[in-house]
């Protein structure tokens, strides 16, 4: 018996948008998110977003387009500074941003998509980034204990992707992708192109099928 083909549309994602979800989503500046899940989600109109990711893009590209539009409640990401709109949000009140550190965001993603509560980390040690954190010491050096994450969807970007799910990069666009793939309920992919099973040679494979459970070819409706 045949294993239920993983190929969807844009349009076909939509039963797994729900108001009140969490996201996590692959990419830096937009490099490495899939731009039509993207524009999915906003013509599904959910709204009170949890968002997951590196950084908000700009208000024009991206993620940032759900900022924007206001249908983020809560951002976690490394950085917000390429998108004034998140800042202003913020600032506002309108918006909670989350800041963590790059690599502990990277961790605590990892962490969440291996099973694992979190990791202990020396970054933050001292500043704002401990308020509220549980701290341990080994040796003399402090660490902070950050939690695990996870989400109910990760929204990721390939280049080529065979028909079973797994899963080839470009360059810098592989960045959160991977880990993402891990972490997350349900894990839609777009793909550049998608090539018949077998096609990918399996050492080149950076993300295996198994993660995936939705394969979308950009562009197409």
């Amino acid at each position: 018996m045949s294993a239920p083909s993983k190929r969807m549309t844009h349009a076909d994602l939509r039963p797994k948008l729900k108001d009140g979800m969490s996201i996590m989503f692959g990419g830096f500046l937009a490099v490495g998110t899939p731009l039509g899940i993207v524009q999915e989600i906003l013509d599904a109109g959910i709204k009170d977003l949890t968002i997951i990711g590196n950084d908000t893009a700009t208000p024009d590209i991206g993620i940032g387009r759900l900022i924007a539009a206001r249908r983020v409640k809560k951002v976690i990401a490394s950085h917000i500074g390429t998108n004034a709109e998140t800042g202003r949000q913020m600032i506002a009140g309108e918006i909670e941003v989350e800041l963590v550190p790059q690599g502990t965001l990277a961790e605590r993603i990892r962490c969440g998509g291996s099973g694992l509560g979190g990791v202990l980390t020396p970054t933050g040690v001292g500043t704002i980034v401990e308020e509220g954190k549980t701290k341990l010491s080994f040796d003399g050096v402090e660490y902070l204990v950050e939690r695990g994450l996870r989400a109910d969807l990760a929204i990721l970007k390939a280049h080529i992707a065979d028909e079973k799910g797994n899963l080839v990069y470009r360059r810098a666009a592989r960045n959160f992708n991977p880990l993402m793939a891990l972490a997350a309920d349900f894990v839609a992919v777009e793909a550049d192109s998608i090539v018949a099973a077998g096609e990918i040679e399996p050492d080149l494979v950076m993300t295996p099928g198994v993660l995936v459970d939705a394969l979308i070819l950009s562009g197409e409706c």
